[in-house]
């Protein structure tokens, strides 16, 4: 007789047993067609299992495990890359510093070996004067440089030096270059007298073109010509001056040479008188370059002319 059945709680249900492999393969649906006539796809074959061979369980995630003391060696070799850095940091820093001080003090050895150290300094032998003509004195000139001498070229204040000689007799320009590595250049421009003017008590005074006195002497020099012009008209006078010089100025080397006077009563009536007695009237000294050349042009065509006359030098007049 079987034993009466257990009571089961309510709720529950019973376990049904496992299906047999058979029964597996009875229940798998064929191929063929299902209900309502759609055909039941084929279901993927399965690879023929190799006898002796049973399936492998899925593989597990592979866990890594740290052997004991690991942690320490990690951290000595952080210790070790940190120490590394810290070393070339301070590496870098030192070498900065260094080609730091070193640019500095190659400065600072050039700013003394050009400002201030004699390597650069003038030397008074190395001073060179030139274009003093015939009226600046050079030895003026000389010694109002050469008193610097010892001062560093780059020191050298050739601003207040060209001043200072500008400031000499007869000194129209200058120009001042330094000579590398201890020498100056002074190259003068000076004013060239072009006619003596009298003075009071016979002396002379010789102008330039622009009406400068350059100087002051008893005799006229050879080849200078003398002005006779009237300085008691006050203002006139001086106009008359004026257009005397802005003529002699103007002439050639070869005729200023021919002219032995020069008379002005007048700022429009400028004369001069050549060597052989021959007189130029210039009247102003406006378009006198146009008048020069037509003096000149006429002084050719008629050397037996006794006057010219090209104070209106687009109708010249000679008798």
């Amino acid at each position: 007789m079987r034993p009466p059945a257990r009571p089961r709680a309510a709720g529950t249900a019973r376990p049904r047993p496992e299906p047999e492999a058979a029964e597996v393969e009875t229940l798998r649906p064929r191929p063929g067609r299902a209900r309502g006539g759609a055909r039941d796809e084929p279901a993927p074959a399965r690879p023929p299992r190799r006898a002796g061979t049973t399936s492998r369980p899925a593989q597990e995630p592979q866990v890594a495990v740290v052997p004991a003391g690991r942690d320490d060696v990690v951290s000595d070799r952080l210790a070790d890359r940190l120490a590394e850095r810290t070393a070339m940091a301070r590496h870098r820093f030192w070498r900065r510093l260094g080609w730091t001080v070193a640019a500095l003090a190659a400065a600072a050895a050039l700013v003394w070996g050009a400002f201030f150290s004699p390597l650069l300094a003038l030397d008074a032998d190395q001073v060179r004067v030139s274009g003093e003509g015939t009226t600046v004195d050079a030895g003026e000139v000389r010694d109002a440089v050469t008193a610097h001498a010892g001062v560093p070229l780059p020191r050298l204040d050739t601003v207040g030096l060209r001043e200072q000689i500008l400031a000499m007799n007869a000194v129209k320009d200058v120009h001042i270059a330094r000579a590398w590595p201890d020498g100056l250049d002074v190259v003068l421009t000076s004013r060239e007298p072009v006619a003596a003017v009298p003075q009071s008590g016979g002396e002379h005074a010789l102008m330039d073109a622009d009406g400068v006195q350059v100087a002051t002497v008893r005799e006229v020099p050879d080849g200078l010509p003398a002005i006779r012009v009237s300085l008691s008209d006050g203002a006139a006078g001086h106009r008359a001056l004026d257009a005397a010089l802005q003529v002699l100025g103007a002439l050639p080397r070869t005729l200023a040479g021919e002219i032995s006077t020069v008379s002005a009563a007048t700022q429009d009536d400028v004369r001069t008188t050549l060597s052989d007695g021959r007189v130029i009237r210039w009247g102003s000294g406006d378009e006198v370059e146009l008048k020069i050349r037509v003096a000149e042009t006429l002084l050719e065509a008629e050397p037996s002319a006794r006057t010219i006359d090209v104070s209106s030098p687009a109708l010249p007049v000679t008798n």
